[in-house]
């Protein structure tokens, strides 16, 4: 019980961890034994925890090489550690994870045929992800940092917490979008249209939906700004006080929805190539987080056409010359071309966050804050009330 107090104290708590001690290792033992239990579970019931979008194009070779290195390199840290009685409590409860994930089979699970219409939740694309986010833009962070900043940054559990549930509900989101899409645009669909961009070069397309996603993409977040219903639902993704490459993850679901639905409409409706697609994803996919996130890189003069960290640092910013402004995801010369894009004599904006700081902490209250949140005195589309 002592144990599992620490881990719960740890588990609340912010900041550097201290060097020297075995913490640092011990969480990242920890870390890969949580992914590993949670990826043998992922392996004894693909029907219901892997996602059928991934599941067709897995290789699961691979798959079962990146979980036995995890059990091995999770379960080797956290053996150094209790040999060398450094955070026994931490490296413990990493070991013993190990040892339950391997008892379960680890990466020798094996998998047969199984129900391919199922309902489900995306434990898999959590898994890869998180990882791969990890690994990725903690890196870059520490590499290049704008601003000195911990792994463990204030409000970290919320942004995780946001995280891990827009990931596992990504079989909801799909099925939501996909019947909405249907719906409501199917009518729109034109063969002649399609069969035109379909027979466009790879690199074409590519620029063609980024473009037409961004556009959209654009006149929705202005009026996620501008209209006061819609903002009640984005003021929780401005709420984060702390830019990093996890503060892309707070967004409440229903925004999410809204804007997948919207900004996918025209992609469906043109009917772009399957391979054009999950390209346009790979691009989104990354620069979602690394817009996010604390680096401090220059683009020089490409600064004005594509979006970067700097660039949407200012739109979380409270600063009064950011509010309202640098609305792109993709390409920042939409901002210049409808006069939105921030004018300053400073490189990078101060203070983030929503000003006021009326939007509470905690997952479970900014989910409820769209419905309950009374405003004072200001419109949730002015910026007097950000």
């Amino acid at each position: 019980m002592r144990e599992l107090d620490k881990l719960n104290r740890l588990s609340e708590s912010s900041g550097h961890l201290p060097r020297g001690v075995g913490m640092v290792s011990g969480v990242i033992a920890l870390g890969l034994g949580i992914l590993s239990f949670l990826g043998v579970l992922a392996f004894h019931f693909p029907a219901y925890l892997t996602t059928p979008e991934l599941r067709h194009v897995y290789d699961v070779e691979l798959l079962r090489h990146i979980l036995f290195w995890s059990l091995m390199s999770g379960g080797g840290i956290a053996l150094f550690n209790i040999v060398l009685d450094r955070a026994r409590w931490l490296s413990g409860s990493a070991f013993f994870l190990i040892i339950l994930a391997a008892m379960m089979g680890g990466h020798r699970v094996p998998v047969g045929e199984f129900a391919d219409n199922t309902p489900y939740i995306g434990l898999d694309w959590l898994i890869l992800d998180l990882l791969k986010s990890t690994v990725i833009f903690v890196l870059i962070e520490k590499l290049f940092p704008h601003r000195p900043q911990a792994v463990f940054r204030p409000e970290w559990q919320t942004d995780l917490q946001h995280f891990m549930v827009n990931h596992l509900g990504v079989g909801l989101v799909l099925l939501v979008t996909n019947h909405v899409l249907q719906g409501m645009f199917g009518w729109a669909v034109k063969d002649g249209i399609q069969g035109w961009v379909q027979g466009l070069p790879f690199w074409v397309a590519l620029f063609l939906i980024i473009l037409v996603a961004d556009l959209v993409q654009y006149w929705t977040h202005r009026a996620y700004h501008e209209v006061p219903l819609l903002w009640r639902l984005h003021a929780v993704h401005h709420s984060v006080k702390s830019m990093d490459w996890l503060a892309g993850s707070r967004q409440h679901i229903l925004e999410l929805l809204i804007t997948r639905v919207l900004v996918l409409a025209p992609v469906f409706v043109l009917g772009f190539s399957k391979d054009v697609i999950d390209a346009y994803i790979v691009v989104v996919g990354f620069q979602a987080v690394f817009n996010h996130a604390n680096v401090k890189v220059s683009l020089g003069p490409l600064k004005y056409l594509i979006v970067t960290p700097n660039f949407h640092h200012w739109h979380h910013s409270q600063d009064v010359e950011a509010l309202d402004r640098n609305y792109a995801a993709h390409f920042a010369f939409l901002d210049h071309l409808f006069g939105t894009a921030v004018k300053s004599d400073r490189k990078w904006p101060s203070d983030y966050g929503v000003l006021g700081d009326y939007v509470p902490n905690g997952f479970l209250k900014q989910l409820k804050f769209p419905f309950t949140w009374k405003p004072e005195g200001s419109s949730a589309g002015d910026n007097s009330g950000k």
